[in-house]
């Protein structure tokens, strides 16, 4: 049988995806913070097949903590330890853009895959390697997550379009559209600043009244906004966004909501308000599936 155990804020997540297991209720990790900032983490004992279960906002921290609780399992009973990270961090950083800087995506590769026998996420961040596990050195897999969305998007009324804000959300834009048989279009991104750009958008296909936004990471909410206002110039009736990973940073959301979208919704693979589409049967058929290459 496999056992899962949590870290607190991914509880409500992991909870789901344990029952989608058929596997007992998650165990908590415990984290004390000690006044200089370390960390103390404890675990409850664990099965020879575990998996643990923390999503990776506000990265730094947790990614030392999860570190010592993969030890933790370890040294309670773990043989084979498989992390669940619905969102993982730094992925974007593969290479160094600049001299002097670190290709990040390695360094946590090699970090996290050093201390699990198995790595799933949702929707990784990449753009020049095809598969995840070309930079961690055990089996790891980002799952997409169009399935998930088009479930939802089968739930609801009418038939939008699909709209990728930039070139990087094409590949995924598309594969969500042939999932849904929705048309899509995608447009080009100019970057201004951190939380500053120009979206360029074709104009929506014939009859076309109703766009829908999808992004893999909604951050600043600057390119959905621009995203949006383009949209609604175009002559868009109704603008509505879905993003697979709610971070949003303080004053995001009312910078998305002023540029005119009237429903955002995200996936839980960040605990957020904004939650309307569950990954857990995603994450729960990969790890009944035998591990493979993504």
């Amino acid at each position: 049988m496999r056992e899962v155990h949590a870290f607190g804020e991914s509880l409500a997540l992991a909870r789901r995806l344990a029952r989608a297991l058929g596997s007992a209720p998650p165990a908590p990790v415990r984290v004390h913070r000690f006044p200089d900032g370390e960390s103390r983490v404890r675990v409850a004992p664990a099965a020879p097949r575990t998996v643990l279960v923390r999503t990776f906002d506000r990265p730094n921290d947790k990614l030392v903590e999860v570190l010592l609780a993969a030890d933790a399992l370890r040294r309670s009973g773990a043989r084979r330890l498989v992390l669940v990270a619905p969102y993982l961090p730094y992925m974007r950083q593969d290479r160094a853009f600049q001299p002097g800087e670190p290709v990040s995506q390695r360094v946590v590769g090699k970090l996290l895959g050093g201390a699990f026998d198995r790595v799933l996420t949702v929707e990784a961040h990449l753009h020049r390697i095809a598969r995840l596990d070309e930079v961690f050195p055990c089996p790891a897999r980002s799952l997409p997550a169009a399935p998930a969305l088009a479930a939802w998007l089968a739930r609801r009324r009418g038939r939008p379009c699909l709209v990728g804000p930039d070139a990087e959300s094409e590949p995924w834009v598309r594969g969500l559209a042939r999932v849904a048989g929705l048309p899509f279009i995608v447009g080009r991104k100019e970057r201004l600043g951190d939380r500053s750009v120009r979206v360029r958008l074709p104009a929506l296909p014939p009859g076309a009244r109703r766009a829908l936004l999808v992004d893999d990471v909604a951050s600043s909410g600057a390119t959905l906004a621009a995203a949006a206002r383009a949209l609604r110039r175009g002559g868009a009736a109704r603008v509505d966004a879905a993003v697979v990973h709610a971070i949003f940073a303080p004053g995001a959301l009312a910078r998305i909501r002023a540029s005119g979208v009237e429903e955002l919704v995200s996936t839980d693979t960040v605990a957020h308000a904004t939650n309307a589409i569950g990954v857990a049967p995603l994450l729960a058929a990969a790890l009944g599936a035998p591990p493979r290459r993504a």
